[in-house]
């Protein structure tokens, strides 16, 4: 039985702030006595609730009265000799660490003695239960993590009171190296740093634009400077390509780099001002710093199969162009790698998911189909581009037919596939069109490609003289693979005219494109030959176009 005894009573124990037993009273910790070595105030603090213990020691804090703040602090860990020396300096350090680093919510604040919550919610899961210690938030230094925290005291014959617990305490030297005031704040003048409005002193008030304008200053040198890098590198360089796109990012990262060096080393701002820069701080260095990271990829990939465009067009180099489109999808991986890493980056650096209710949304699903909303075209486009480059139905330097273009492939992006006419125009095809239509891949498997012409002639014409003369043609054509496949055909007639087709094979559609235009220029040469010489009535060309030109020739 005395063994059941002790093991519950040791938790019970462990939490109370000193080394003295817990309070039978289970929602105090009892202590002998409170703060022997300080002497009584004239004007004690109203400590019976946690949002009257920090009004009175701000009230006393601003009037500097720091032989009153010191009741507000629980000095059990010093002896009772060092208690009335170091009081008034804890006391002055804890209302600095209080007025710049904490942003107080007075409504947060209960205003029981007992602190009891009444209104349950998952961040209180102790709502209405009377509480004996409270976190009012936590402070990062010496690469560790401290609670700021406030406990409910009592001694045999007192009432309770709220105070600043005796770990808080102890940890109030270290708090306030990093979250007090800098050199600099302590050689100004103490007219400078004086509250003038917010929670901001004088000095803020001047320093904030002038950090501003050296973090502007900074961002400007570093972006001439790159410029000025650019203009003596030659532009079909990699290196060119390189600064031109770092060339924003590297200014932004300059811009963040600054500001926080400035601000961590000179300019400690506190207050709510230090809770707004802190994340806008984070989240556009990360961004720069991301952004610099993926433009520097982009590039590289870009120049590289840009540099070897004409030959992934090469029909032979069907391993480089798998290559290219691999890398390229793997580019974007990456980016979604980075973009993720990013984001959990800010969400963590910044602690949103406490000080601005992120985990209640996400709890609730509401920011989850916020995102998927959102995101939607975006996320079906980037699966559709990693299924586009590893499915292998089009890759960089293919050759398609598109909408009635003739392209070649010189891009697979996030959302649209940058497309080369034979025209050297450039036309951007969203990504979706090529996984949910039709399109033609003429190097999917081979890349030769099986040439044709079409012309209208009369009924009359002589397809036999006209097939000797095709034949001689691909006989002498080197473009043409096999001149025993190429064939001449009637494919179709009407009243006017008949239709005749001229076939032939080519390496590839660039070779077959310009095999074409020969061909039709040679038959139509040849066919003029052939009306000119036979003293008939011309039998080649259709009636239509005879009457015509006989018309307009009378």
């Amino acid at each position: 039985m005395m063994i059941w005894l002790a093991l519950i009573a040791f938790p019970i124990a462990a939490q109370g702030p000193s080394d003295v037993p817990a309070s039978s009273e289970p929602h105090v910790y009892e202590l002998d006595v409170i703060n022997p070595g300080l002497p009584q105030p004239a004007e004690l603090l109203d400590l019976e609730t946690p949002q009257a213990l920090f009004e009175s020691l701000m009230d006393a804090g601003h009037a500097e009265e720091w032989d009153r703040v010191a009741t507000a602090l629980d000095l059990s860990d010093l002896s009772v000799s060092e208690q009335a020396a170091r009081g008034p300096e804890l006391a002055r350090q804890a209302f600095d660490i209080v007025n710049r680093s904490i942003l107080i919510d007075w409504r947060g604040l209960s205003d029981r003695p007992d602190a009891v919550e009444v209104i349950a919610s998952d961040k209180e899961p102790l709502a209405g239960e009377p509480r004996r210690s409270i976190v009012l938030t936590h402070l990062r230094a010496d690469g560790r993590d401290y609670s700021f925290r406030i406990a409910r005291l009592k001694t045999p014959n007192g009432e309770p009171v709220w105070m600043i617990s005796r770990q808080t305490v102890e940890n109030i030297p270290a708090l306030y190296e990093r979250y007090g005031p800098s050199k600099f704040e302590k050689s100004l003048p103490p007219q400078l740093r004086k509250q003038a409005f917010w929670t901001l002193a004088w000095w803020e008030v001047i320093s904030l634009p002038v950090v501003l304008i050296l973090a502007l200053m900074a961002a400007a040198l570093v972006y001439a400077g790159i410029r000025r890098f650019r203009e003596n590198l030659d532009e079909e360089r990699l290196a060119h390509s390189i600064a031109r796109a770092i060339h924003l990012p590297a200014s932004l990262t300059a811009l963040a780099g600054t500001f926080a060096l400035l601000r961590s080393s000179i300019f400690n701002f506190s207050g709510t001002v230090a809770s707004i820069l802190d994340p806008l701080e984070i989240t556009l260095f990360v961004a720069a710093i991301g952004a610099l990271i993926l433009v520097i990829i982009e590039t590289i990939i870009d120049f590289a199969s840009g540099q070897r465009t004409r030959e992934l067009e090469d029909p032979d180099n069907e391993e480089a162009r798998d290559y290219f489109t691999k890398l390229a999808a793997g580019q974007r991986i990456i980016t979604v790698f980075v973009v993720l890493i990013a984001a959990a980056v800010v969400l963590i650096q910044t602690d949103i998911a406490s000080t601005l209710g992120f985990s209640l949304l996400a709890s609730a699903g509401v920011l989850g189909l916020i995102l998927v909303f959102a995101a939607r075209q975006a996320l079906g486009d980037l699966m559709a581009s990693i299924q586009i480059a590893f499915a292998k139905t089009a890759r960089i330097g293919d050759a398609v037919y598109w909408q009635g273009q003739w392209c070649y492939i010189e891009r697979i992006g996030f959302t649209h596939l940058r497309l080369r006419t034979w025209d050297e125009r450039r036309l951007m095809a969203p990504v979706a069109a090529f996984i949910g239509e039709s399109f033609e891949n003429w190097t999917k498997t081979d890349p030769s490609l099986m040439t044709h012409v079409e012309l209208m002639l009369d009924h009359r014409a002589d397809i036999d003289r006209l097939r000797e003369e095709f034949q001689q043609f691909v006989e002498n054509d080197d473009a043409v693979m096999d001149a025993e496949e190429a064939e001449v055909q009637v494919v179709g007639h009407d009243a006017q005219a008949m239709t005749v087709r001229f076939l032939a094979r080519a390496e590839d559609p660039k070779a077959g494109w310009k095999l074409q235009c020969r061909v039709r220029e040679h038959i139509l040469a040849a066919i003029g030959k052939m009306d000119a010489s036979d003293e008939r009535t011309p039998v080649f060309l259709p009636r239509e176009r005879e009457v015509q030109v006989a018309q307009q020739a009378s």
